[in-house]
């Protein structure tokens, strides 16, 4: 079986509750886990392989697919997704981007892979990443640990990445998500899903929170640079899309 749909992003906007909420509908079979990493990190595994990360449906009203947030940022996805799956289904969480940035930060120190502060990591950010984007799109088999794991500001320009995909799949195949509309009301957020999936609706009885984590408020002034320095990002995304998303 292959994919009808993939959650392919952002890091740290609410992939895993969603994921998680969506394998429950009846119609909607697990991969044998959320985050397969084929198109980022298991590509010369081979399509074989990636096949064999889907359950054999039981019916034709079945569907399938699986959630990898590196797929919205590493550079060689979106054409590697392309020639394999044009007509796949693709669904975007974008969150408010300095929030999305200070979550992923501590995520980063939870897992060990952090010893800078945050203001240190952000000012280091430009040089973790220098080059790392053209050794990606060069070499096929690069992997880049800085990429993946430090990217704090980089992956909050949301409209970078999404031109990156919009420019070879039609919008019509894409559904982009506010997260935070989905944490205040995730009901009503499935039934988007659900409906962009064409499959029946259905509601949960409970909606856990998944992958959440604990951290105190960022400093005002942190805040304050952030804000700035997404401002006219954000303000390209909402004019891109027609959507009203995160406040000048």
């Amino acid at each position: 079986m292959m994919p009808d749909f993939l959650i392919i992003g952002g890091q740290k906007c609410g992939t895993t509750s969603l994921y998680q909420y969506l394998i429950q509908h009846p119609q909607i079979l697990p991969a044998a886990q959320k985050e397969v990493h084929f198109f980022d990190l298991n590509f010369s595994q081979g399509i074989e392989w990636y096949q064999q990360q889907f359950p054999l449906p039981t019916s034709e009203q079945q569907l399938t697919g699986e959630s990898s947030p590196y797929y919205f940022f590493h550079p060689c996805v979106p054409q590697r997704v392309y020639q394999l799956f044009p007509n796949i289904k693709l669904i975007v969480l974008l969150r408010e981007p300095v929030a999305r940035a200070w979550s992923h930060y501590h995520h980063e120190v939870r897992l060990g892979f952090e010893s800078f502060s945050f203001d240190e990591a952000i000012a280091q950010e430009a040089e973790r990443l220098n080059g790392e984007t053209e050794k990606l799109l060069a070499d096929e088999t690069y992997y880049s640990f800085n990429h993946q794991h430090y990217s704090y500001l980089s992956r909050g320009i949301y409209i970078k990445q999404l031109e990156t995909w919009m420019d070879l799949f039609p919008k019509k195949q894409f559904l982009v998500i506010k997260s935070e509309n989905f944490y205040t009301n995730p009901g009503k957020t499935l039934d988007q899903v659900f409906e962009f999936l064409e499959l029946p609706a259905y509601q949960l009885d409970h909606y856990s929170k998944y992958n959440v984590g604990d951290y105190p408020p960022l400093t005002e002034a942190t805040q304050r640079y952030l804000s700035d320095y997404f401002q006219l990002h954000n303000r390209k995304l909402q004019e891109y899309l027609g959507m009203t998303f995160f406040p000048h």
